[in-house]
């Protein structure tokens, strides 16, 4: 199985997922789409350079909502550090610790999980807080500084 996330970077909130049991590139846009019809788009938006977010229908959801596109450097693993760090949190605190019997109960477990990492879990570099709280930080200073 193969995952994908939307990560804001700020807050480490994870804004959308998908999983897919191939590594096409629908499965990232339908993430990249969600995130967008979701949350306020981003100014950035930074990959690494797997063929699927390179791909020119990735590439083009970004350019038709005017986002700048930022890819880290082939085979450079450390500049795509947030991202990789979500992927270790997600398989040593859930993936490695549980069997799963099916598509579908993974997908229900990740679900819970991604539901637990953005309320609940504390992050040290957020200063004990959850990537939520410091989303919505983000947000109320963005509105006040609007306003």
């Amino acid at each position: 199985m193969y995952l994908t996330a939307v990560l804001d970077l700020h807050s480490r909130k994870v804004l959308s997922w998908e999983l897919s049991n191939s590594y096409e590139t629908a499965f990232c846009i339908q993430s990249l789409q969600d995130a967008l019809w979701k949350y306020d788009k981003p100014e950035i938006f930074n990959t690494d350079q797997g063929a699927q977010y390179t791909s020119k229908e990735f590439t083009q959801v970004l350019l038709n909502n005017d986002i700048q596109i930022s890819m880290d450097g082939k085979g450079r693993a450390l500049d795509n550090v947030f991202v990789e760090r979500l992927w270790r949190t997600v398989k040593y605190e859930e993936v490695y610790l549980k069997e799963y019997k099916n598509v579908k109960e993974l997908r229900a477990a990740l679900a819970e999980y991604f539901e637990f990492y953005n309320n609940e879990r504390f992050h040290m570099s957020l200063d004990w807080k959850t990537p939520n709280e410091v989303y919505a930080e983000g947000l109320n200073k963005k509105q006040r500084k609007a306003g």
